[in-house]
């Protein structure tokens, strides 16, 4: 099996201690459209709000969430390749989900390399703490949120757990849900990856 080039990316939130934090191997035939989707679920985030990234004084994203014409412009995320934006020099870039709750991602390109060849990709390889509800108000909201759900006695900690739905563990997050979102995207790719390294092609009609 031959193996591809990957990108080992490492996603923090921006404003929070101690840092949420994952950890994923790219194939850099990627697009930003399909890292949105890896950061998604392995973060734990619902695809419930607007997003894009910022790279190199650029925005990816949907074109359609550009409303007015005096807005930057909004290039699409899928028409950019991880290989073409590290080749340009964006070994750093940010991404941002949620334009009310505004929560900035550094994401940190920490190597370029080989893939394994018995190894299929996106892979999801580590992390640390749960990311915050959706909704909760940003950076700001969630401190709010985490010091009512954490102390029986806040005036708020009824509230909150009700507003959420339940207790909140800030340390451990589901990742069974990152492996599997990250092993979904893998077998998506896995037959037209397929064709493509052997030069088949779809009969003409």
């Amino acid at each position: 099996m031959v193996s591809e080039r990957v990108a080992r990316l490492r996603i923090e939130l921006q404003e929070l201690e101690p840092t949420i934090w994952r950890r994923l191997d790219m194939p850099l035939s990627a697009t930003l459209e399909a890292l949105h989707e890896a950061i998604q679920m392995t973060m734990g985030w619902t695809f419930s709000h607007l997003w894009e990234f910022e790279v190199d004084g650029r925005s990816y994203g949907d074109p359609s969430f550009q409303v007015f014409d005096d807005e930057p412009v909004i290039y699409k995320a899928k028409g950019l390749r991880l290989d073409t934006a590290i080749a340009r020099g964006a070994d750093r870039f940010v991404y941002v989900y949620d334009y009310g709750d505004n929560w900035h991602h550094d994401v940190i390109v920490e190597e370029v390399r080989d893939g394994e060849p018995d190894l299929e990709y996106p892979a999801f390889v580590g992390g640390a703490r749960r990311c915050p509800p959706e909704d909760v108000g940003g950076p700001d909201g969630f401190m709010d949120f985490l010091e009512a759900v954490l102390d029986p006695a806040h005036e708020e900690h009824r509230a909150m757990l009700d507003w959420y739905g339940g207790l909140f563990d800030p340390v451990g997050f589901d990742e069974a849900r990152a492996c599997f979102g990250m092993e979904n995207m893998a077998r998506r790719r896995r037959g037209p990856l397929a064709s493509h390294r052997s030069g088949s092609r779809r009969p003409k009609r």
